[in-house]
This record gives structure tokens, sequence and C-alpha cells, in this order.
């Protein structure tokens, strides 16, 4: 039940993202998640650069909001790509969103909608944590009791 509701949720939060024109940040979020697990060497270059190219580079078709600090910092990364190479950039858009677009969503309709999914138990995690408190996104969705 819980994992049908990370899917949904994250789809619900997905959808709120793509409304306000944002989604790029949750996009280079999943790509990011993604590019960890990949084991090949070959794979994982081909990946960053993939992943660099479409969101971490300037004036890239979907462009992250990243200071030059850290976009340099993933720059050097890419010279030796590790599982690691986007941590920092992740990170700070995990952050921005965080404060940003995701408590913008928590009050939107498209959340609301979410807490009443049927497939839920009805008590979600995040309605009893408040809705003034945002900690590590409530795991990006609300989780089940």
């Amino acid at each position: 039940d819980c994992f049908l509701l990370l899917s949904v949720g994250l789809a619900a939060f997905t959808t709120f993202l793509k409304s306000e024109f944002s989604e790029e940040n949750i996009e280079f979020w999943a790509s990011c998640e993604e590019y960890k697990r990949t084991m090949s060497q070959t794979k994982r270059a081909a990946k960053a650069k993939k992943i660099y190219e479409q969101y971490v580079a300037v004036e890239s078709e979907k462009e992250v909001n990243l200071d030059s600090s850290t976009r340099e910092e993933t720059k050097r990364n890419l010279e030796d790509p590790t599982a690691s190479s986007f941590d920092e950039a992740q990170r700070k858009i995990f952050l921005l969103m965080e404060k940003d677009s995701y408590r913008r969503f928590l009050k939107s309709k498209t959340y609301r909608d979410l807490l009443q999914h049927p497939g839920s138990s009805g008590t979600c995690s995040a309605e009893k944590r408040g809705k003034g408190h945002v900690s590590e996104f409530n795991q990006l969705l609300p989780l089940c009791a």
C-alpha cells in the first residue's frame, strides 16, 4: 500500500511541478537517483554527460537553478564520474524544492486529492506531522502510518 502511495505521491508532485513549469527540478533529482544505481563505468560516464548537458550546463534545455560553484564542482566531478558526482547539485535542488515548490504542493488541491486517495488508510503521516512542518520532503509525499 505504501509503495503504491509513494509512486502516486511522486507522480502527483511531478504533475504539480509541471503545472508550475518547474518539472526540471524533480526530473533532475530522479535522473540523479537513477544515475547512482548505474554500476558500469562506461554507462555511468555516458549518463553523467547526458545529465550534465540536459540539466546542469548553463543554458541547457532543462537547466536547474544552481550557483556557479556547485555547477563548476559538478563539472569537475565528471572528469572521473562516480556514483556521488551529482550529490551536491542534487542536494541543493532537493533543498530548493523542499523550501519552495513542495510547501506550495502541500497547500495545493493536487495534494489534498492525494490525501483522499482511496488506496490509503486515510491516515497519512504528513497529516499527523501538521501542515507547517516539512521534513525531508515528508519523504517526498505522505506515507501511510
